[in-house]
């Protein structure tokens, strides 16, 4: 029976990708030393909070998120980054494989959520992984499942993501807006002679502060 280990040994923005991508370096061991024909690895990589401590500034942004920190102890739950998968070539032994796991700057993703909230440090995930792991026995071709028991850990570098991010979207983000919500922008521009959407919600957002009733 072929057995498996697999760690996460690195981290880095995945070059010449289409959309933001970080390759995860695995180090992928049969135990007993055997030959791995191929594996059709399967890989559900998974944002742990639980595992980290939270700024003040972190916490707020989080509060859509997991509500007020009174609240975490019912509500900081792991959250579901991508579900990803690679085609491990044949090896003795050992090998060493990126496993690229996409970004995205869609804020309603809770994923994307949870990392643009994270500024300094590092973030604990857990890979799980899954699959089908094919080899040459004495009756010709064997395929097995990966174990669902399989998995390892990893802290990732914040720097890592925002490097990553930067090379598609450098300095910010994105947001999905409805089209009325788009056309009102626009109007609401071209009436003010804003030249810019930022500077269009710049000032709208300073004149919802303003008309807000002082807190007694």
């Amino acid at each position: 029976m072929t057995m498996l280990a697999i760690d996460v040994v690195g981290a880095q923005p995945a070059a010449q990708t289409a959309a933001p991508a970080v390759a995860f370096r695995l180090r992928i061991e049969e135990v007993a030393g055997r030959t791995v024909h191929a594996i059709a690895l399967r890989c559900q990589v998974r944002i742990e909070p639980q595992g980290r401590r939270h700024t003040s500034d972190e916490q707020e942004r989080l509060y859509e998120l997991f509500g007020h920190p009174s609240q975490w102890s019912r509500t900081l739950r792991g959250v579901t980054w991508a579900q990803c998968a690679v085609l491990v070539p044949s090896f003795d032994a050992r090998i060493e494989i990126d496993l690229p796991v996409a970004c995205t700057y869609d804020l309603q993703v809770a994923s994307a959520k949870y990392l643009h909230a994270i500024r300094n440090g590092d973030v604990p995930l857990t890979f799980l992984f899954s699959g089908t792991m094919f080899s040459i026995g004495e009756t010709g071709m064997c395929a097995e499942p990966v174990p669902w028991s399989l998995e390892a850990t990893y802290r990732l570098p914040m720097e890592v993501w925002q490097s990553t991010m930067d090379q598609f979207f450098p300095g910010g983000g994105w947001l999905r807006l409805e089209r009325d919500t788009i056309d009102r922008l626009q109007a609401f521009r071209g009436r003010h002679a804003v030249v810019s959407w930022d500077a269009a919600i710049d000032i709208l957002l300073r004149a919802a502060t303003v008309a807000q009733p002082a807190v007694k």
